[in-house]
This record gives C-alpha cells, sequence and structure tokens, in this order.
C-alpha cells in the first residue's frame, strides 16, 4: 500500500477515488473524519489521503492524478433560453426552470 495523494479538502479526495475506482485502481481513503481534529493536531496531519492498494497500480494512479491536476476549470454564466435565468456553464439544464442549456450554448 501507497500514498497516492493527499487531498486539501473532502470532496476532492473523493475525487480522486472515483477516478481511481474508474481505472480499476483499488484504493482506500483515510483521514475522512479527521477535520474534526483540526486546531488539536497539525493541519497537515488532517488532509484526506487516498492511498493505492497494489503497489503496482502506483504510477497508472500518478498519472490520473497528473492528469486531474492539469484539468483547466470552467467558470462562467450562461442564460437560459426559456427563462433568461443565470446558470454556471457547465449546467446542463437550468436550476429554475429545468429546460435544457445545450442550445444556449452553441
Amino acid at each position: 500500500m501507497k500514498k497516492l495523494y493527499s487531498a486539501n479538502n473532502l470532496m476532492e479526495a473523493q475525487i480522486i477515488l472515483n477516478l481511481l475506482e474508474h481505472a480499476y485502481i483499488p484504493a482506500q481513503l483515510f483521514n475522512q473524519h479527521a477535520q474534526g481534529g483540526m486546531g488539536d493536531i497539525p493541519f497537515t496531519h488532517a488532509y484526506p489521503e487516498v492511498w493505492i492498494m497494489r503497489d503496482g497500480d502506483f504510477e497508472r494512479g500518478k498519472t490520473i492524478v497528473r492528469t486531474y491536476e492539469k484539468t483547466p476549470t470552467v467558470t462562467g454564466i450562461i442564460n437560459c433560453p426559456t427563462c433568461g435565468e443565470e446558470n454556471p456553464l457547465n449546467f446542463q439544464l437550468c436550476w429554475q426552470c429545468g429546460s435544457g442549456l445545450e442550445i444556449a450554448s452553441q
């Protein structure tokens, strides 16, 4: 077992864990409940960690993490063509009326 990744938060650790799962790389999440100990323990010891179960998968796992880290963050807004409500650019449906946003983004 090897430590692959120390995440900034639990959500990021879960994303990495899911990416590894989709690549059929067994991994385990540690420190998912350690955030409650912040202040009593050093903050670096409370970071969620993703560990690879099989040492042979470590390099493949590192490649997945590097790809994740290089993925650009998409920001911006899109206006719904039906109701005019602002939605994040990565939404597929309007949160207000449920209309499709694919047409508006083209």
